[in-house]
């Protein structure tokens, strides 16, 4: 009788992945990206376990969206008082802080949980082709 691998973490090769986001579609680029961070693409993939890749995202602010999302969506805050709601238009996000709209749409892909938490810190999202994770990186 044959049994499923269950990955441990010690078991666990973590490697480092850089996406390049130019010119490629927002919700393509974060759905790879979101597979990346939970480590389906491995072949020991455990549900209950993290054992996914570094994913560092450059170009963040020059990736395209399809449709007129730009113009319409619109995400919100709020604080918990009354009348604290706000308003963040879509195309203000991209051009002012493009890593905070990345990290947004890949924690609405991971689990809810203190292992999406996690997942979510191992993605590191750069609005330039800059990045101090180089030494990292092979190849």
């Amino acid at each position: 009788m044959k049994f499923t691998q269950m990955a441990k973490r010690e078991d666990i090769q973590r490697s480092w992945v850089v996406v390049d986001a130019s010119d490629k579609v927002f919700g393509r680029v974060i759905t790879e990206v979101a597979t990346l961070l939970r480590g389906k693409h491995k072949v020991n993939y455990t549900p209950h376990v993290d054992c996914g890749d570094y994913v560092v995202i450059i170009n963040a602010s020059k990736v395209r969206f399809s449709g007129a999302k730009l113009d319409v969506k619109n995400y919100y805050t709020h604080s918990g008082y009354f009348g604290s709601t706000k308003t963040h238009k879509m195309s203000d996000m991209l051009s002012n802080t493009p890593e905070k709209l990345f990290k947004l749409a890949a924690r609405g892909m991971l689990p809810k949980t203190k292992l999406g938490g996690a997942m979510l810190k191992k993605l590191k999202v750069y609005a330039g082709s800059e990045h101090p994770h180089s030494a990292q990186i092979k190849g």
